[in-house]
């Protein structure tokens, strides 16, 4: 789970394509499929989080396996799903 400090938007998507070796059209395109919400600054600019670095590395290795975007947005639905339920699971065994 992400520590607090890994929701924070800090990274320029220059910046965040320069990190992950891809194109910014790359990453706007992930955004417009709905695979990842960078938080907006008041002039609309994107800043990517540790948190989204993170999903995008999965994107990048999900598509290097062969899955086209609707896949990906698939996979990262039912890890995301997978991960809550342990969280419950994890919660109701805790009481």
């Amino acid at each position: 789970m992400a520590e607090h400090g890994d929701d924070v938007g800090v990274y320029a998507i220059s910046v965040v394509a320069q990190l992950l070796g891809t194109g910014q059209q790359n990453i706007r395109q992930y955004e417009r499929k709905g695979l990842l919400t960078p938080d907006r600054t008041s002039g609309g600019t994107r800043q990517y989080s540790e948190s989204d670095l993170a999903v995008l590395r999965r994107i990048g290795e999900l598509l290097d396996e062969g899955l086209n975007l609707a896949g990906v947005a698939k996979v990262l639905e039912l890890e995301e799903a997978n991960a809550k339920l342990h969280r419950d699971l994890k919660r109701a065994r805790g009481r």
